[in-house]
């Protein structure tokens, strides 16, 4: 049991949770810039009107990769039982 196995997991595990998140926020950030573009092309200053692309574009990208999703999240749940024996032993 040394360190290192520790540092292995945690790297694995954050660069899991910056994999999930960035599927679901890269396609919602885009849309975001593509709306403030035309809102500031077309003077328009509402707010809400980023909103609802934004939220379609979310749930779209959830619906879509969800599957995805959740078979890495699997895949990595795995991993880490299965690594078990080597952070006990």
């Amino acid at each position: 049991m040394s360190p290192e196995v520790f540092v292995d997991i945690l790297n694995d595990a954050l660069f899991m949770v910056i994999l999930l998140v960035s599927a679901i926020i890269v396609p919602s950030m885009i849309v975001g810039l593509i709306v403030a573009v035309f809102q500031a092309a077309t003077s328009i200053n509402e707010q809400t009107i980023n909103f609802l692309p934004r939220l379609l574009v979310t749930l779209l990208a959830l619906s879509w990769g969800g599957h995805w999703l959740v078979n890495k999240l699997m895949d990595f749940t795995f991993e880490i039982v299965a690594r078990i024996p080597e952070v006990v032993g």
